[in-house]
């Protein structure tokens, strides 16, 4: 089979297309043969080498944690799935510098990280819902939920989590403040519920947010980090909550307890993705979840551009570049 591989930590240019042997399922494994593949932060970060890496890498590695397919086949003592199920899955255990490989036309993986998809979601679609959803699913429902009303503020607003945060939240009847790059990108989040968007390189968001909402945010959703999130500290309401999700300019600096008590007697949560996987049953009756507010339209997945996965040099080039909408998958 082929798949795209890195044998050193680099630019797009080090992603390789190659051909890769892949031995038969072994007992409890699965070979899920991909129709659709997500392209995420998390791939870029461990192709640069960079904050996501505890230990160096055993090079060569097969990028990538999460896709969608079929079963093409299963390894002994195999019962929850079998040959022609269609099937996703968001890692196969452990941290996802660890245990990457979904860049990939075949992979076996352990079918206790499978869940099966329902009829009315595509490959594409829950290639590119999957993580992100479960992203916005763990902060909406472990860490804050809104009340109807509630101003929040969202960081790149027109990412694949923030299009989803940004309806999920509108649905639960938040009022949705949304940081954009372009007057594009502002027209594109508020077709998904962003009541207003604000175009961070025109506007200091801080103002903004205050011009428009004196008292501040009840809560911001931060997944850029280190360009965006002390900055928020000054958008949010007395007793009011920051989460960090995600570190695309870079890791958030070491926070001072007593700058969030001097700020409002403020709070701050990092999710861990994995957190919210770890117990098997729990992890499908999370996705379980997903899956409805996705087939019932409460949750659109914006598929915004494909790449055939030869290509995927072309697609981290575009993600850096924030070239695209929402989310974008490879296509074996």
């Amino acid at each position: 089979m082929k798949a795209a591989r890195i044998h050193s930590n680099g630019g797009p240019e080090v992603l390789r297309w190659e051909d890769v042997e892949l031995p038969p399922p072994g007992p409890n494994e699965v070979r899920v043969r991909h129709g659709a593949i997500a392209l995420n932060f998390s791939d870029i970060n461990v192709r640069r080498g960079g904050f996501y890496i505890a230990k160096p890498l055993v090079f060569p590695v097969t990028l990538g944690n999460e896709a969608a397919g079929v079963v093409a086949s299963v390894g002994a003592g195999v019962t929850s799935v079998k040959p022609g199920d269609r099937v996703g899955y968001v890692g196969v255990g452990g941290p996802f510098y660890e245990n990457t490989g979904s860049y990939c036309e075949e992979r076996n993986v352990p079918a206790s990280c499978l869940v099966k998809l329902p009829d009315g979601l595509s490959d594409e679609q829950a290639a590119a819902c999957m993580l992100k959803g479960l992203t916005a699913a763990c902060m909406i429902n472990r860490i804050w939920r809104p009340k109807a009303g509630d101003p929040v503020l969202i960081h790149a607003a027109a990412s694949g989590v923030g299009v989803l945060l940004t309806q999920w939240l509108k649905h639960l009847g938040a009022k949705v403040f949304g940081t954009v790059g372009s007057a594009e990108k502002a027209d594109f989040v508020r077709r998904y519920g962003c009541d207003h968007p604000i175009l961070y390189r025109d506007v200091d968001f801080v103002s903004e947010v205050k011009r428009i909402a004196p008292g501040g945010v009840v809560c911001v959703f931060d997944g850029v980090g280190e360009d965006t999130f002390m900055k928020s500290l000054d958008c949010v309401r007395p007793f009011g909550m920051l989460i960090n999700y995600g570190n695309a300019s870079g890791h958030v600096p070491p926070l001072d307890l007593l700058l969030l008590a001097k700020k409002g007697s403020l709070s701050v949560s990092r999710p861990a993705f994995s957190s919210y996987i770890a117990d098997p049953q729990q992890m499908r009756d999370n996705f379980a979840e997903l899956f409805d507010l996705v087939v019932k339209g409460v949750l659109k997945v914006e598929v915004s551009k494909t790449y055939r996965l030869q290509d995927v040099a072309d697609a981290h080039r575009d993600l850096e570049g924030r070239a695209f909408f929402g989310s974008a998958v490879l296509v074996p």
